[in-house]
């Protein structure tokens, strides 16, 4: 699985890094950073891994790219902290080392750009809500790219039907980490990723070409059949039910939302419309992917979501 995934970012013109704290990222252009072209930042989802990015990445060839695989996912080790700020700093702090190696003499604050899919768009979300500026750890976070979700506070709340807690059962389940651990090891946890991939993806023909192509499936199924990977994530949706619930619901009580221009990328087919309200208030971009598309839509869209992210990202220029 690191292999395919090592071998298919090298094509891509990707270098590969693994920091102090054990967080393997792929980067280009990190040394040609300036305000009008800041580093986008690009961060997976369950059940995945960096690799979701394989054919948004060629689509984005003049931009600067950090994509790390999240901690506890992929080729990353685990973090003591799953919540989402936690996991957030992390990767900041992967990119600052990454970044420092390669400017050696920067002194000023990078710009960046969150995008995030799934579990990595709600810690993007988080990382800036929580943090309630624009400046983290050095870097100025000018943007953020949020694909298929919405906040973790509305998830919870559109479980009041039958339907939609049959739909969103992994949430509960995978919370309880020991018994969803336990069962997961024994059901298999290649094949588990590969059911819950198979559950969420379009009806769309070439969209599920292309989420399979480049070995997909073997890459996300090898992962998850490392026990190290399947408590991890349990423990990702353990933090999802309780201190990021907890952290979000008091930045609600606060006022405090994503206060920079911000990009909603979703599956018409897979994110129910009623869940989109807690977020049309903010000033957002919003562009739904129809015709059969489901929620993984860098991976079976790639044209499409390119294209939004990139005349999205023209806005954001000073």
């Amino acid at each position: 699985m690191a292999t395919i995934q090592d071998q298919k970012f090298a094509q891509l013109g990707l270098q590969k890094a693994t920091t102090s704290t054990k967080v393997v990222a792929y980067h280009k252009g990190l040394n040609n950073v300036n305000n009008n072209n800041p580093i986008l930042v690009l961060l997976h989802g369950y059940p995945q891994s960096s690799y979701i990015w394989r054919h948004l990445i060629p689509l984005l060839r003049s931009n600067i790219l950090f994509v790390p695989d999240l901690p506890g996912y992929g080729q990353s080790a685990p973090a003591n902290e799953h919540d989402k700020v936690s996991i957030g700093l992390r990767v900041l702090e992967a990119l600052k080392e990454v970044f420092a190696s390669q400017n050696p003499k920067a002194e000023s604050s990078p710009p960046i750009v969150l995008i995030g899919h799934d579990r990595g768009a709600r810690v993007a979300h988080a990382l800036h809500v929580s943090a309630g500026t624009s400046d983290i750890l050095g870097f100025k976070i000018t943007g953020i790219a949020l694909f298929d979700i919405v906040p973790t506070t509305s998830q919870w709340a559109i479980g009041d039907t039958a339907a939609a807690q049959t739909g969103f059962f992994h949430w509960s389940f995978l919370a309880n980490v020991r018994i969803a651990k336990e069962m997961i090891t024994a059901y298999g946890g290649g094949k588990w990723a590969l059911d819950m991939i198979d559950r969420w993806s379009g009806s769309n023909i070439t969209g599920l070409e292309n989420l399979k192509s480049g070995d997909a499936l073997k890459v996300y199924s090898d992962f998850f059949d490392q026990e190290s990977i399947i408590e991890a994530s349990c423990r990702d949706y353990e933090a999802g039910a309780t201190v990021d619930v907890e952290r979000e619901t008091e930045a609600n009580k606060e006022g405090r939302k994503i206060v920079v221009p911000l990009l909603l990328v979703y599956s018409e087919a897979f994110l129910p419309k009623r869940a989109r309200k807690p977020i049309v208030e903010v000033g957002v971009t919003d562009v739904p992917v129809g015709d059969g598309i489901g929620h993984f839509v860098a991976e079976e869209a790639p044209e499409v979501t390119a294209q939004a992210l990139k005349k999205w990202l023209e806005t954001l220029r000073p």
